[in-house]
């Protein structure tokens, strides 16, 4: 007779095949008490919202493996937004109005990385102070308007559709993709896993610490330079309040997603399954009429639960 293996159910609902099994339950719970809920429409409404959460959250992601954290994310969406408009109704030039914000967040990235990495100030106070600069900066841009009338064009990129499927979906698809690559099948996810788990290991181990930290920081300022684009498109308007909030969303995906604040753990797909879970349950709230407000209550409920689950996991 073969030996049964015990099942441990703490360790199976705080991997990335409990959070699968979460978000199933929890479709099959907003379909029952929403009729439109389990629709094509309005699943593809639910990939098309969280696809900017889940591109910034490609960059949060680098960052947290190496045990450091972004606050910027989203002022920085915010201006690369308000800097793709204005050169757009400038220019008139789609071009530069998608390079342009990719500029931004990555300069803004680097800026970053270079008072973590070189100066030494931790990073939840570099971007604590620097979401508050790069929003004030969005301000005296704007002088506190909204910018709008932009070319009907440009909603290609944020409200477009290929067939069924929204644009911004399948770029995030793609981006996912290429992240996954990196992280999971190089050793330059290898080196991020290791930074954030033991420094000096890593150190001692020759990886060049310095650079890796910030690519990270330059890849999460880039992403958020994406989301500034595609929700300028998504709107046809831009303005300095944007995005205000983001950087919650983004990291309540990448924790739940199976992520450690403490550096060295984390995963695209468990970010992608965190992200899902979050706008199932924005989506699913909404689908019901509740309040805004209750999704800040159970967002944050859901991060509490997820880190003492981890918790008592390693206890």
């Amino acid at each position: 007779m073969g030996q049964y293996k015990k099942i441990d159910i703490k360790k199976i609902f705080s991997s990335e095949i409990g959070l699968l099994l979460v978000l199933i339950v929890l479709g099959l719970i907003f379909s029952f008490t929403s009729p439109s809920f389990f629709t094509t429409a309005n699943l593809l409404n639910i990939s098309r919202q969280v696809s900017i959460v889940l591109i910034i959250s490609i960059g949060m992601l680098c960052v947290i493996l190496c045990s450091e954290i972004d606050l910027s994310v989203g002022a920085i969406v915010a201006l690369s937004g308000v800097g793709c408009a204005i050169i757009l109704r400038s220019t008139g030039s789609i071009v530069l109005a998608i390079v342009i914000p990719l500029v931004i967040g990555s300069v803004l990235g680097v800026i970053n990385a270079i008072f973590v990495v070189h100066f030494y100030i931790p990073s939840f106070i570099v971007t604590l102070a620097m979401m508050m600069i790069i929003r004030g900066i969005a301000l005296v841009w704007t002088n506190g308007r909204a910018i709008a009338g932009l070319p009907r064009n440009f909603a290609v990129l944020g409200a477009g559709y290929i067939g069924i499927i929204p644009v911004s979906t399948l770029l995030c698809v793609v981006l996912l993709f290429f992240a996954y690559l990196v992280l999971q099948k190089t050793r330059h996810g290898v080196y991020m896993k290791a930074i954030g788990a033991n420094l000096e290991a890593a150190n001692l181990s020759a990886i060049p610490i310095k650079t890796y930290k910030t690519a990270a920081f330059l890849v999460s300022g880039l992403m958020s330079g994406i989301g500034g684009i595609i929700t300028t498109s998504r709107l046809l308007s831009a303005q300095a309040i944007a995005a205000e909030g983001m950087e919650m969303d983004v990291l309540s995906a990448v924790i739940l997603g199976g992520a450690s604040l403490s550096g060295g753990k984390g995963t695209i797909t468990g970010t992608i399954l965190g992200a899902l879970i979050i706008g199932v349950i924005n989506n699913g709230m909404n689908q019901l009429g509740l309040s805004a407000f209750y999704q800040q209550i159970v967002k944050g409920s859901i991060i509490i639960a997820a880190v003492f689950v981890r918790r008592r996991k390693h206890n």
